[in-house]
């Protein structure tokens, strides 16, 4: 089978830096109350500290959405939706429509920021929901549109 076609929005990545943005602040702000509790801000294990969840944080915040963006993919067929997630760990989900017992529309802070929501089809799987993140707005309700249509003609049972 081939890989799902459709790519989230291109302003996934923004919204996954400034995702990644808002985790490592409270870390960087522990190592400054850490350092200013010391009342030495120049020790060696406050700057090795501090070099290592820069990098760290650099590389969450600069590589890993960019790579998501390369990885993430999603489709809806006539009959399933199709979804590859992950950068380090990828997932490839794939729910039969006649299974879809939900479809909802998530927007979060950020996510009404950049114009972007989630797409979530709740089924009967015990694997849990399947997620579209980060589609334009215009995208997610179209999306949501056609899966509602889809699920209305099918006469599965969603169990």
């Amino acid at each position: 089978m081939a890989d799902p076609r459709c790519r989230p929005s291109s302003k996934a990545p923004r919204l996954w830096a400034i995702n990644a943005v808002l985790v490592w602040i409270p870390v960087f702000l522990a190592q400054l109350v850490w350092a200013a509790l010391a009342g030495r801000w120049t020790s060696w294990p406050h700057v090795a500290v501090f070099a290592g969840t820069l990098v760290l944080a650099l590389v969450h915040v600069l590589v890993v959405p960019q790579w998501r963006y390369r990885v993430h993919r999603w489709e809806v067929s006539p009959t399933a939706v199709y979804t590859k997630t992950g950068w380090f760990n990828q997932e490839r989900r794939i729910a039969p429509i006649s299974r879809i017992q939900t479809v909802d529309t998530e927007r979060g802070p950020i996510d009404r920021m950049l114009g972007l929501a989630t797409v979530t089809v709740t089924t009967a799987s015990s694997a849990g929901a399947v997620k579209i993140t980060a589609l334009d707005l215009d995208v997610a309700d179209a999306t949501v549109t056609q899966l509602t249509e889809i699920a209305g003609r099918n006469l599965g049972d969603a169990t």
